[in-house]
């Protein structure tokens, strides 16, 4: 195994630069992940792992013989951890293919716009796959999905689940293709109880908490819904919302 000491070294300056800009993830196309749960969950569901950096006298798991193993001292690992709490390894990941695909061939599918809070994203990307969405989609920049914190909200689930990013217009093209009607979350004068729908097969958009969803969205969907509650209460998490819709999809 490759060992390295130095915080100079070219493979620790590049993961801070992963750890901690959009733009360098994206030119790298690679991400960040920290903790053996999370590669045990890459390793299974067969993600691209590039480079294992360990703490020193840490067991691995049987790892692909192109990945790069490298150790490293226990106070170098803390400065590169993206948790306040290390847990001995963190691993480097080639980023899949964020572009929509030409076909969507499934039936349910979560679409969140302009949410920026990574732990927010990832929760709701987690809870799309526990309750058996089809895949994620973003639009009107939303966080980044590789971010630290939004894969360590994924539980594994970044692994699992397809996310993609998309403009508008797109998105609504490849619903049609595929019909697979798009509702929003919102309250207007004609939204309904989403209760009452049949929400087997649509794609249902969830917005930001400052703003909800945009009036541009709005005007491709086809139905608005509305999460009954308190009237006391004006609205709901994000990710709450989103599980609550994501429940009713998966009735």
């Amino acid at each position: 195994m490759e060992r390295i000491t130095s915080r100079k070294n070219e493979l620790v300056a590049h993961i801070r630069k992963l750890s901690g800009s959009r733009s360098a993830r994206r030119a790298a196309g690679e991400f960040v992940c920290d903790g053996p749960k999370l590669l045990a969950e890459a390793l299974k569901w067969g993600a691209a792992v590039t480079t294992v950096v360990a703490e020193e006298g840490t067991s691995l798991p049987e790892l692909p013989s192109a990945v790069r193993r490298v150790e490293v001292p226990a106070d170098l690992l803390r400065s590169l951890s993206t948790t306040e709490t290390p847990q001995g390894v963190l691993f480097l990941c080639r980023t899949p293919d964020l572009a929509l695909p030409e076909r969507l061939t499934g039936g349910r599918y979560m679409v969140l716009d302009g949410v920026q809070d990574p732990g927010n994203l990832g929760t709701v990307w987690r809870t799309a796959d526990a309750f058996g969405a089809d895949g994620l989609v973003l639009v009107h920049s939303c966080a980044d999905p590789w971010s630290p914190k939004t894969v360590r909200a994924t539980m594994g689930a970044c692994f699992r689940l397809p996310v993609w990013e998309a403009d508008l217009h797109t998105l609504q093209a490849r619903l049609d293709e595929g019909g697979v009607p798009l509702y929003a979350t919102a309250l207007r004068e004609d939204t309904e109880d989403l209760r009452a729908q049949d929400l087997r097969r649509c794609a249902v958009v969830i917005g930001s908490e400052g703003r909800g969803v945009s009036e541009e969205t709005l005007a491709l969907c086809g139905k608005t819904l509305k999460i009954p509650m308190r009237t006391r209460c004006e609205s709901l998490n994000a990710a709450v919302a989103a599980a609550v819709v994501l429940w009713e999809m998966a009735r």
